[in-house]
């Protein structure tokens, strides 16, 4: 993962909580059931305007958007640190929030994008608390959520990758597809950085870079940074790039196109990123060559992945959809990074709610695309080699 602008480094995670999480969460699922009372019956009683969730059995799903085993994974995860402080929550009745009730508002906070105020209201809370709750559970998140996003780390996770990628569009040896997208924000004009975060369409925004596998799963991030920056310096400011240079990454097997040809892993990504050897881009250009064109087509077509994924981040955890009213910009990036942990575990548990939103591409709807006329002789050298064996032309 690359670096998190304002996330504090820290302890390393607990091997053993992480082997155990995923039968921690079964075995939450099924004392809930064994209980008097369930407690989503309970707490959705707190909600103004629901029914009672038995008369709808989804009903938990419309309210957070994943099912109950990915909630109570979460709960899993983010328990020991959840519970270890020596600080209680309570509703305003008095009665203290237990660990699922603590995660049920944070999650609500983050998955529907309502304010502080709107939140609390309706979980019968007030707004400090719903505040101070959700800001518990990203740093428990951060602590104990970090293995599920991370660069494949054996030869087999990324033979999968590369698999998959080239049953999309038909190209080999590829390992992930960049891209960005801004966080919008609104900032109060007494604010005197605010001008820094002016992006090029006027907007105060930040930047999240994010690259994604075939199945939408970020594998490395970067986000922090001010949303003027354009893609390709963000990219060449990023640890992920760094690793590439010292050959630390996309260092894997070579696969053989023909008797003398081969080509190296690599990523790939829209005209806003620069041409390196790792990196492959579009051809530029009105009047391509049949094969360049096709090509094009399918880099495009294999570029959606990163798009889509970006659009579901957003459309999930809309706390970072729309414009963000007047956010701490030193927490931001914490809680950007969690959203991608939380949409990351949705995908690794093959939460069944996600099927029911919509796929679109859409994640940054006003923005103009970027183009970076940055080109390294070896990453046009490889362009046309890719090019030349997906249409045939390739010399045996």
């Amino acid at each position: 993962m690359g670096p998190i602008r304002g996330y504090k480094k820290r302890k390393k995670t607990d091997k053993r909580a992480e082997d155990n999480a995923y039968a921690s969460a079964s075995a939450s699922v099924s004392a809930e059931k064994e209980g008097p009372v369930d407690w989503w019956d309970e707490f959705s009683k707190r909600i103004n305007g629901l029914p009672s969730p038995s008369k709808s059995l989804d009903k938990f799903e419309q309210v957070f958007r994943i099912t109950r085993k990915t909630f109570n994974y979460i709960c899993s995860l983010v328990k020991e640190d959840m519970t270890a402080k020596s600080r209680e929550f309570t509703f305003l009745n008095g009665k203290v929030l237990s660990l699922h009730d603590q995660v049920a508002v944070a999650l609500r906070r983050l998955s529907s994008g309502d304010s502080l105020v709107t939140v609390a209201d309706s979980f019968g809370l007030n707004h400090s608390t719903v505040s101070q709750v959700t800001w518990r559970f990203v740093e428990a998140m951060e602590e104990k959520g970090l293995q599920h996003l991370k660069w494949p780390s054996s030869e087999l996770e990324m033979m999968q990758i590369k698999s998959k990628f080239e049953n999309i569009q038909g190209l080999p040896n590829c390992c992930g597809v960049v891209e960005t997208t801004h966080i919008m924000m609104l900032l109060p004009s007494s604010d005197t950085s605010s001008n820094v975060w002016l992006d090029n369409e006027k907007n105060h925004s930040m930047v999240l870079q994010g690259v994604v596998d075939p199945e939408m799963r970020f594998l490395d991030i970067v986000t922090g940074w001010p949303g003027k920056m354009q893609d390709w310096v963000v990219f060449q400011s990023s640890n992920f790039h760094k690793l590439c240079e010292r050959g630390d990454r996309l260092n894997g097997k070579k696969l053989q196109l023909s008797e003398g040809s081969e080509i190296r892993e690599y990523i790939i990504g829209d005209s806003g990123f620069p041409l390196l050897p790792y990196l492959i881009v579009p051809y530029e250009g009105k009047e391509l060559s049949e094969p360049k064109a096709e090509f094009n087509k399918r880099l495009s077509a294999t570029q959606m992945v990163a798009n889509r994924a970006l659009a579901r981040l957003k459309d999930m955890w809309r706390i970072i959809h729309g414009v963000m009213w007047r956010p701490d910009k030193h927490r931001l990036p914490r809680i950007i990074l969690v959203c991608c942990l939380l949409h990351n575990i949705a995908i690794d548990l093959e939460d069944e709610a996600q099927s029911d939103i919509p796929l679109s591409h859409q994640h940054d709807p006003d923005y103009q695309q970027q183009t970076c006329e940055s080109v390294d002789i070896k990453g046009v050298y490889l362009r046309d080699k890719l090019s030349l064996y997906l249409s045939g032309r390739l010399p045996q």
